[in-house]
């Protein structure tokens, strides 16, 4: 049985910083990573453009992942566990509490105090037990707080029902990019990209690096959902057509893809079946949505977020389950690995306090938005009117000029113009804790 502080479940870019974030801390910290090497999907991401916000540097993703590393290198309670697969995770019931000893199961007046207090203050009162399979059998870890920093997976072509025969030459685009940049290998000659994410759209500039040719990308929304850099850099500078309210129907072929067939949707998304057509191609790339993977904390019951697949969290990153700490793409699926991994930071750094010392989470609030803002992050706050909180959303479509409010008690505490807001870009906001009254509403007014 190993024990620690803080346990971090992924050693990608969320959990390198959560690493470094609890580190600092004074947390004993362990990073369980089921890849033989930590970094994360950007060991195969050998684009640019990472790093700009943290490092004022524009890096590779293995570039980036190295900074990282090398801060964890450089930490010596930071203990590294790879090639271990978490495949269980509970929460103990019967613990004592870490800041005055006191059990939160013992009875008569002195325990209920004790109780109120703990809820008040987020002090751990039992921690988790995670059990993982690796090349040296199975190894469990008991930790007082967990970060879950798992990242996401690409849904397959059996999540979106796609018609037709299954002939080789369907990948997903995080596939096609390792077996690329990784493995040395062309995935195909003539290549269909369904869906604009960023990744679809990265791997349709890499494609034409490689020598293919990039047939069209087809989405199925009215907007790209990627960054708008990655609409001019990727798709526009190597005048690769984006054909926007348009979705692939079927795919044909034996063996190997030999073509699919295309068609416009209406406003339900539906394809119209009359403007169906064939285009040949030999490979069908899908970048159509993430999955948040969430699956190890499915016994904890923590509350869900149905509009980001994952669970909702207040300003510390922490679920409903007290000193159960979530981050990163595992989250919400962010645009900037740099967001990840100031996300990651932000987590491991309060599972840490969490840990040591408690985190005060007197006065709980939620934040409430109006019908153009799909979901917030964090879900609470706590009216404890110290310091700033920074909260990330996104809008539900495109929306030429904006003014984004944050209003409490009925009165407008921060207010930014916002052109050109895109639902493919993450938002956010920087507030003063000590101008929020009762209640935190964000608002935003469409210009134009």
């Amino acid at each position: 049985m190993k024990k620690t502080d803080v346990l971090i479940i992924g050693g990608g870019p969320c959990g390198l910083a959560a690493a470094v974030g609890a580190s600092k801390a004074g947390a004993k910290t362990t990073i369980v990573e089921r890849d033989e090497r930590l970094g994360g999907i950007l060991m195969q991401c050998i684009h640019n453009g990472f790093g700009l916000h943290l490092f004022n540097e524009e890096l590779t993703g293995p570039e980036y992942a190295e900074r990282w590393k090398e801060l964890v290198s450089a930490s010596k309670n930071i203990g590294i566990i790879t090639n271990a697969f978490c495949f269980n995770l509970e929460k103990l019931s019967t613990a004592h509490s870490t800041m005055h000893g006191i059990s939160s199961k013992k009875s008569g007046n002195l325990g209920i105090m004790q109780e109120n207090f703990d809820t008040m203050q987020g002090v751990n009162s039992g921690g988790y037990l995670v059990s993982a399979s690796s090349v040296e059998g199975i190894i469990e870890i008991e930790a007082k707080a967990v970060v879950m920093a798992l990242g996401c997976r690409e849904k397959p072509a059996g999540a979106i029902l796609l018609g037709g025969t299954r002939p080789a030459g369907i990948f997903s685009a995080g596939c096609a990019q390792k077996l690329i940049n990784v493995e040395g290998k062309k995935v195909g000659k003539r290549v269909v990209i369904l869906g604009s994410g960023d990744i679809g759209l990265i791997m349709a500039r890499r494609l034409v690096c490689e020598g293919a040719e990039v047939v069209g990308i087809y989405e199925i929304m009215a907007q790209s959902g990627g960054l708008a850099r990655n609409i001019t850099q990727c798709v526009q500078d190597f005048n690769i057509p984006l054909h926007l309210s348009t979705t692939v129907t079927r795919v044909v072929g034996e063996k190997r893809v030999e073509g699919v067939f295309v068609a416009p949707v209406n406003e339900k998304l539906q394809p119209i079946k009359e403007l169906e057509k064939f285009v040949p191609c030999d490979t069908l790339l899908l970048s159509v949505g993430l999955i948040p993977e969430i699956e190890i904390a499915g016994e904890l019951g923590l509350e869900f977020n149905p509009v980001t697949n994952s669970y909702t969290v207040d300003e510390y990153f922490q679920t409903s389950s007290t000193g159960f700490f979530c981050a990163g793409n595992v989250l919400h699926v962010n645009d900037l690995v740099d967001n990840v991994s100031f996300e990651g930071g932000r987590a491991g750094e309060c599972a840490a306090l969490f840990s040591k010392s408690g985190l005060d989470m007197s006065n709980k609030l939620e934040i409430t938005y109006d019908d153009h803002i799909k979901y917030t992050v964090p879900k609470y706050i706590y009216n404890n009117k110290k310091g700033e909180v920074k909260i990330s959303f996104r809008v539900n479509k495109n929306y030429k000029r904006t003014i984004i409010r944050a209003m409490s008690g009925g009165v407008e505490i921060s207010k930014r113009p916002a052109p050109a807001v895109t639902a493919g870009e993450m938002q956010s906001l920087t507030l003063d804790k000590s101008k929020i009254v009762n209640d935190l509403h964000l608002e935003i007014e469409v210009m134009e």
